[in-house]
């Protein structure tokens, strides 16, 4: 239970006198003693009350205080039976070590507090170990012969009465409880894969509460079972591929028999997550295999060989040879010894899948390696008609990203990006070398823009967006102050808006009547607002020359 429920139970005459920010403290147990050094008999969480007979003047407060805070005491209740009201040295003491202080009305004998702490303590730990003794040697048999991840929810479902599910970084749904109820929506399981990895990102101890629409969930990592915690050299190593576990419950005040066996049931999970990696190794060696022949020149005979060998493995039963489509991926972070090229592959392997598909397998058709700092996946397509020429088949890059974006910015922080390109489809092993390299410069294109997750597809490399990301910083900012400071510097002083009349006129082709709708202007206000435009920068927006200048400047700006 927690301090606040003490507070706020009016029988048992508690007075906080100090510490309303550690009120969400959990109490494991209860102690009375009027020892100057108890220490011996504390073993961490107890509420101590005390009839302060050990103060004999102002000095004894802190090292009592100081006793009980090295000892993980949760509060200290004071009674003021003996000496009317807490001493003040005593309630600065408390406040020094951050040690909530009560003080217990006269009235009260602290018999009440210790029989209602300890029902309410005693009460949970039964009631826990009463629904899950029984099951519990099931539940660390249930691995994948025992039904995966499903079958250790179902019986959180009903040993503990308690709703779970397993997400991946993403926020896409891996497993559920199969007992009524409903499900839990797309956008609650990416807010929650979002809190989890800022969460991480930051050290946060697990496991990590978020209320959501007024529902608490608590959030346990599923690591991999070779690994501990602090394992791994770098958190920016697993933090965007480990799956994790969410619980609808507050655990900060359960006691730590449950929170030891639900950490027993993140073990079990993340025997079938290894399990589920293992599996990709085929996957992975396969692209591992076309990327190399691709990279090295490899004759189209060999390269379509071995795709004919793959094309079984990503996409069984398929009838004819299926299209290819590449995506390249990169994981950059700031400083420090992360290992981007294995981030980037467990990640695109995730990114990749169906944000709406459920369970641990729909990337079975998806094979990615990684060569170096960036991943590169092969993504086969079901063969489109000999009349289509596939351009607008496939994977999108403008919403390959839209679901996973949250997540992923909170697991970056302010120190990863994510970066994304997507190649057109293509026919045959002829074609998958210009694919690749298509790719990786759609994934350039990306990475010259803002922000922390972002995506390009071929589409853009045949038009100005190819050209502007790679216009050195020095002529960029020269050519758009050339051009833009002077309506800058005029909004500014004016209050005028020059510059949204610009970008408007021109997303309007030069249209006077579209341009003075869009903006609630009258047309000749609409021509005042552009002659002065041309008369502050000496162009003209009749002639294209000028139009392509400006538009060119605002993109670049």
């Amino acid at each position: 239970m927690r301090l606040r429920a003490l507070l706020d139970t009016d029988a048992l005459g508690l007075r906080l006198l100090g510490g309303e920010d550690e009120l969400d403290r959990t109490v494991r147990g209860v102690m009375t003693t009027d020892l100057r050094d108890p220490s011996r008999y504390l073993s961490g969480g107890e509420l101590v009350l005390t009839g302060l007979a050990w103060r004999r003047d102002a000095a004894d407060s802190e090292p009592f205080v100081r006793i009980l805070a090295q000892a993980g005491v949760t509060a200290l209740a004071a009674g003021e039976a003996e000496l009317g009201d807490v001493p003040d040295d005593l309630v600065a003491a408390c406040a020094r070590h951050r040690l909530p202080l009560f003080a217990v009305h006269e009235s009260v004998a602290f018999a009440t507090i210790t029989e209602h702490v300890v029902r309410q303590v005693s009460g949970e730990r039964a009631g826990d170990l009463a629904a899950v003794v029984d099951r519990h040697r099931r539940m660390m048999t249930s691995g994948p012969a025992g039904g995966g991840p499903d079958v250790v929810l179902d019986l959180l479902g009903s040993d503990l009465d308690l709703r779970a599910w397993v997400l991946s970084p993403t926020g896409r749904l891996i497993a559920g409880p199969k007992v009524a109820g409903p499900a839990l929506p797309a956008e609650v399981c990416g807010r929650l894969a979002a809190e989890h990895l800022s969460a991480t990102r930051t050290g946060r101890r697990a496991p990590h509460r978020v209320l959501l629409a007024g529902t608490t969930y608590s959030l346990f990592p599923v690591r991999s079972t070779g690994r501990a915690p602090q394992a791994a050299q770098d958190v920016r190593d697993t933090v965007l591929s480990d799956w994790l576990l969410a619980v609808e419950a507050d655990a900060g005040d359960w006691p730590e028999e449950r929170l030891d066996l639900v950490h027993g049931v993140t073990q079990l999970i993340s025997v079938e997550r290894d399990r589920r990696e293992a599996a990709r190794t085929v996957r992975r060696r396969l692209a591992q295999e076309v990327l190399e022949l691709v990279q090295t020149g490899a004759a189209p005979a060999e390269i379509a060989a071995r795709l004919r060998v793959a094309a079984p493995v990503l996409l069984p039963g398929l009838g004819a040879a299926p299209h290819w489509q590449v995506v390249v991926a990169r994981v950059d972070w700031q400083g420090g010894d992360a290992q981007e090229g294995p981030a980037a592959q467990t990640l695109l392997e995730e990114i990749l899948v169906d944000p709406l598909s459920t369970g641990p397998e729909p990337s079975d058709r998806i094979a990615v390696a990684h060569t170096g700092e960036e991943a590169v996946a092969l993504v086969p397509l079901p063969a489109v008609s000999a009349e289509h020429d596939g351009s607008e088949a496939g994977i999108v890059a403008d919403t390959l990203l839209e679901s996973v974006r949250d997540p992923l910015s909170s697991g970056l922080g302010e120190d990863g990006r994510v970066t994304l390109g997507v190649s057109a489809a293509v026919h045959s092993a002829e074609g998958l070398r210009g694919a690749l390299e298509e790719a990786r410069h759609a994934r350039r294109v990306a990475a010259a823009r803002p922000g922390r997750v972002c995506a390009a597809g071929h589409q853009e490399l045949a038009s100005h967006v190819l050209l502007l990301p790679f216009v050195p910083d020095d002529v960029r900012r020269a050519f758009t102050a050339r051009l833009l400071d002077p309506l800058r510097d005029y909004d500014r002083r004016h209050r005028a808006e020059l510059i949204p009349t610009l970008e408007a006129f021109l997303d309007c082709d030069g249209s006077w009547t579209r341009c003075a709708t869009r903006l609630h202007l009258h047309v000749n206000t609409l021509r005042y607002r552009v002659g002065r435009i041309e008369q502050l920068t000496g162009r003209d927006l009749a002639r294209l020359e000028d139009k392509l200048d400006f538009f060119l400047a605002l993109r670049m700006s």
